[in-house]
């Protein structure tokens, strides 16, 4: 064949100029374009990493974004070479394996405690959802659905009597007790008594320290909101595990009815530092919610579902334990918000709107009693958000 029919041969058929045997010099620019690849794609992942250990939420998922925007570019680049006859030899981020599996994009979780946007929170698990990683976020949005697997069906009105023929318990198990007056809390405070009234006894003049610290116990309440007893309290193996059952509660029905989870707070003292009151604290954003009181009105599924999530904390406690001891300040804020409704709730209507959520949150936790138990034993490692999420999605997926 002489040069000119192998010059109209290779226009015939085009496909033969992707042979490296023709163009061998390709070999040393794709190495090249190889290499920077390379190095770029780990400065970004070093970023990456450094914006979730700052709890930079806005540039993990700025760059969580922008990868999948590469990674279909780097697709449709591969895609349009095959079409055109020749074997890819691109190479794109996603080639690294450095987000193997897609276990970093988790980690995005992590960085929304400190996001002062909670639209931000709701983009992070709106972006983990459509990636296919969080499938149960949001899977019990419409409570409809729900009554047809937890509630008996009929009218809303839930006596006293419906209430305890649906969970074999009085109401009154589920209503928050006071400290020393319940639980082992209880015998807390009888060791406590018996222990001070011994050495009074002996002769050991405690009264003034007594005094002292039930000084400093009450200005704890006052000004702290019982930020140091509290404190003290979570050391207590028992009671530590309480708040646990109490918090996970909170989180696994805020997850099950599609509310973005900014965190759980498990330190007296950190809850105190955000200006919350309570012993722990789990922080959650309804999206519905927080537009419809911007204007101005609140729908009966949106209250439904916020009340749902309050009352998890006492159903879960309830559930484990057979009574509730916290969640007073569960309903201290439900009554806060019944009272601001245009026309508000009277007592009556409030009394069955709380034992409406709390029986929709006990079945719903008592029917994913699993994973509920896997987000408690999460949070009991230290596990951080990111792990607690992925532990429930691991168990309402293999139903154990």
């Amino acid at each position: 064949m002489d040069l000119a029919s192998a010059t109209l041969h290779l226009q015939n058929f085009p496909h033969f100029l992707c042979s490296p045997n023709l163009f061998s010099g390709k070999i040393s620019i794709f190495r090249n374009k190889k290499i920077k690849i390379i190095t770029r794609a780990l400065k970004e992942w070093w970023e990456y990493e450094d914006a979730v250990k700052r709890k930079d939420l806005a540039g993990a998922l700025r760059f969580l974004k922008s990868r999948e925007t590469e990674t279909n570019s780097d697709n449709k680049d591969n895609s349009a070479e095959t079409m055109n006859g020749c074997s890819s030899t691109g190479f794109g981020i996603s080639d690294l394996g450095l987000f193997e599996g897609s276990q970093r994009d988790w980690e995005v979780l992590d960085t929304c405690l400190n996001a002062d946007d909670m639209r931000l929170v709701g983009s992070a698990y709106g972006f983990l959802k459509n990636r296919g990683l969080l499938p149960n976020f949001g899977k019990f949005t419409n409570i409809a659905y729900i009554n047809q697997f937890t509630v008996l069906e009929g009218p809303r009105d839930v006596t006293p009597a419906v209430f305890k023929s649906s969970t074999g318990l009085e109401v009154s198990k589920f209503a928050p007790k006071k400290w020393g007056l319940s639980g082992g809390s209880r015998f807390a405070m009888i060791a406590f008594l018996g222990g001070a009234s011994f050495l009074v006894s002996q002769g050991i003049e405690i009264r003034p320290n007594l005094a002292v610290i039930l000084g400093l116990a009450f200005m704890d309440s006052i000004f702290l909101g019982g930020t140091c007893l509290a404190q003290i309290s979570s050391y207590w193996p028992p009671f530590k595990r309480r708040i646990l059952v109490h918090e996970a509660g909170h989180l696994l029905v805020a997850y099950l009815m599609g509310c973005p989870i900014r965190g759980v707070i498990l330190d007296p003292i950190v809850m105190m530092q955000m200006g919350i009151q309570g012993q722990a604290g789990t922080q959650f954003w309804d999206e519905k919610l927080s537009n419809e009181l911007a204007d101005g009105r609140l729908s009966g599924t949106t209250f439904d579902r916020y009340c749902m999530v309050l009352f998890a904390g006492i159903a879960a406690e309830t559930l484990v334990y057979g009574e509730a001891e916290g969640g007073e300040n569960d309903e201290n804020l439900f009554r806060s918000i019944s009272v601001l409704l245009q026309p508000p709730l009277s007592v009556n209507q409030m009394s069955n709107q709380a034992r409406w959520s709390v029986l929709q949150s006990y079945n719903l936790l008592k029917w994913q009693r699993h994973a509920h138990r896997a987000a408690v034993k999460a949070l009991e490692s230290g596990s951080s958000l990111s792990v607690v999420i992925r532990r429930i999605e691991e168990a309402m997926s293999s139903g154990v």
